[in-house]
């Protein structure tokens, strides 16, 4: 596994032709401002797999059930004890 890039955003700004090119090949490059990453250039497939919704198929059951007879009991007291 490669190392992500990292570039400052005026670096970043100026080189963006070969960050897209990079992306185009597969490499990520991480944009900081002042040190703190703010940003990421990442190959379209790679954002389209995590912009992507997960199957809800797996889940199993209906959650009917899961707080007892009254759900709304249940958190009541639930938040009652957090609150203490």
């Amino acid at each position: 596994m490669s190392k992500i890039k990292r570039k400052g955003a005026e670096e970043a700004r100026k080189q963006l032709p070969a960050l897209l090119d990079d992306a185009e090949k597969g490499r990520s490059t991480i944009i900081t401002r002042h040190g703190r990453d703010v940003a990421v250039v990442i190959p379209i497939a790679d954002y389209a797999r995590t912009a992507r919704q997960q199957p809800l198929l797996e889940l199993e059951g209906t959650g009917r059930g899961l707080w007892g007879e009254d759900s709304m009991q249940t958190i009541r007291a639930l938040k009652e004890e957090w609150e203490r």
